[in-house]
């Protein structure tokens, strides 16, 4: 019996005549390697053009502020220093523009107001002489710094400025600490401050005037993108479920998205609120309403996912109970997707939702739900096998649901249109009492022919979408 502990067999050495071989397995291996990397570094690119565009901002601020080394007058004048706007633009400048703000004014304050307390810190200490100097110092930074670490826990300072209250830490720190063995501690902090500020304003600058990448216009197109991918598993969901037709696979699982985009939203949300009004977008615009339709498309999509349950289920053909609903059922899947997909457009047009199309849809959703409705008071469900109907039952209580889920998502986007100011759409609709109607009426009156209407044209305007 073979020993299970005795060692394997020992590898032949590399040879003379085996290097090359070798030799050209690693190098197939490293350009497979390289090519992969090169294409998924292109899919990423192409897939966002923007994320060239932010890499190239990134290099031109950082060649702008190292100038402060290689320019000898702006040396001399801030010195070694120069080195804090270097680090500043690497962690200050982000993706966005509102990233950006929000990282450079904290960082910016928090310098200032670190520096102004060190400064304060070393000054006061000094008036109680060399020997209680070092004490002092010591409870003061304790103190000031515990309490800044606790003001982290608080919701409103974790959210907008928690990187702001690291930095004070850090800078009050560095200050009070290093003012104790350097004695132009105010030059020293002086230097610092510009140089930070020198960086911060690079970024910023760099950020909002070439190519900006603005967070409230990227959480505003999610938003809108959410609801157009609920709305598509919705319009598919029908033909798929009664084996009708064959659904877009990858249409129908693009809600899986809708599930996780909380954190995105959020993080959006913030630093939208740090951005200067720009375009369509003004000062102080809703923002907080935009993470309320998230959570109620969030709702949606959960409704969804077990909607996607039945789809997965093998059964050779619809049952006979399925065939009764079936029509109601399709309408109301149908309808009530074509409604979120108006709700999204009307988001991404930022136009007002009331007496557009998805309050039509809206209605359709309703007779086919009072339809269903009717069906199922006629039907003798006991006559089915209970196996049969109960998942189906379910199917159409979900569906049920999803409809009040949509309706409480429109009167969200209605309240968003009021308080963004929104462009109402055109109503064509004219007041009879107000104004006749030429059309019925047989045109405006013809003082020519007495008085009377001019004989009425009817014109027939074929639809472009038929077909």
């Amino acid at each position: 019996m073979e020993n299970a502990s005795s060692p394997s067999p020992p590898q032949k050495p590399t040879t003379l005549l085996t290097f090359p071989k070798a030799l050209a397995t690693s190098s197939s291996k490293i350009k497979h390697v390289i090519v992969d990397f090169a294409i998924k570094a292109k899919s990423i690119g192409v897939d966002d053009p923007r994320r060239i565009v932010h890499s190239l901002k990134v290099a031109l601020a950082i060649t702008l502020v190292s100038m402060v080394y290689y320019l000898q007058p702006l040396y001399n004048g801030m010195g070694d220093a120069g080195m804090w706007a270097i680090l500043t633009v690497v962690v200050v400048f982000e993706y966005t523009v509102g990233a950006t703000l929000c990282k450079g004014m904290n960082r910016g304050l928090a310098t200032l107001l670190a520096g102004a307390l060190g400064i304060g810190a070393e000054s006061f200490a000094s008036l109680f002489g060399t020997t209680a100097k070092p004490i002092l110092l010591g409870c003061l930074v304790f103190v000031l710094v515990g309490a800044a670490t606790f003001s982290r826990f608080i919701p409103n300072i974790k959210r907008r400025y928690d990187y702001g209250v690291l930095i004070f830490i850090l800078t009050f720190s560095l200050v009070s600490v290093s003012g104790y063995r350097v004695e132009r501690i105010i030059e020293l902090a002086h230097k610092r401050l510009s140089t930070i500020l020198f960086g911060g304003a690079t970024c910023i600058i760099i950020s909002m005037c070439v190519c900006p990448v603005w967070a409230g216009e990227d959480l505003h197109q999610l938003i809108a993108e959410n609801l157009e991918k609920l709305a598509n598993f919705l319009e598919g969901f029908g033909g798929e479920y009664f084996r009708i037709t064959e659904g877009d696979k990858p249409s129908l699982a693009s809600y899986k998205s809708v599930l996780n985009s909380k954190a995105t939203e959020e993080s959006l949300a913030n630093f939208a609120w740090w951005e200067v009004g720009h375009g369509k977008f003004l000062f102080r615009h809703p923002w907080k309403q935009y993470l309320m339709i998230g959570a109620l498309t969030r709702q949606c999509a959960y409704h969804i996912e077990a909607l996607n349950g039945y789809l997965d289920r093998k059964t050779e053909a619809p049952s006979e109970f399925q065939k009764t609903i079936k029509e109601p059922c399709m309408k109301m899947s149908s309808e009530v997707g074509k409604a979120m997909k108006e709700l999204g457009l009307s988001i991404k047009l930022m136009m007002h939702p009331s007496g557009s199309a998805s309050a039509m849809h809206m209605e359709s959703c309703k007779k086919a739900k009072e339809e269903l409705n009717t069906i199922l008071q006629t039907v003798m469900v006991g006559e089915h096998d209970i196996s049969e109907t109960i998942p189906v039952i379910a199917v159409t209580s979900i569906l049920v649901d999803i409809i009040n889920r949509v309706e409480t998502i429109s009167e969200a986007i209605e309240e968003l249109a009021k308080q963004a100011q929104f462009k109402k759409s055109k109503n064509t609709k004219l007041d009879k009492k107000e104004k006749p109607n030429f059309l019925n009426d047989g045109g405006p009156p013809d003082p020519a022919n007495g008085g009377k209407n001019r004989e009425s044209v009817a014109i027939t305007v074929a639809s472009l979408n038929k077909g």
